[in-house]
């Protein structure tokens, strides 16, 4: 497995294996979301929206474009939302400034 440097703030942690969920990391709860009920992700360089059957994964930042073609291989195992202070400190590489998990209304499908 790899990782990000200790100096990258993205809190990513990309893997060259196929890892069975990714775990959604946030300040007070953690998700882990099965790959298997991955649907699709879109978005650009300051957004992406990750889908899965059961929940939706809003990740914001700057340069998450780069992102796409990793989720895109299923290689990402973590996502972790920055503390307060880490929150201002962006860069050229990827960057997570905010992630929200919303579980989706089987109501409304």
């Amino acid at each position: 497995m790899t990782t990000v440097s200790a100096y990258d703030q993205t809190r990513i942690i990309t893997t060259l294996d196929h890892p069975l969920a990714l775990e959604v990391v946030l300040l007070k709860r953690t998700y882990v979301l099965p790959w298997s009920q991955f649907l699709y992700a879109e978005g650009g360089n300051d957004e992406i929206r990750l889908t899965f059957s059961t929940h939706d994964v809003l990740v914001k930042g700057s340069n998450l474009d780069s992102l796409m073609v990793t989720i895109a291989a299923n290689g990402i195992a973590r996502l972790e939302e920055p503390t307060r202070p880490e929150r201002i400190l962006a860069g050229t590489d990827p960057f997570i400034r905010e992630i929200s998990v919303l579980k989706i209304d089987e109501n409304l499908a």
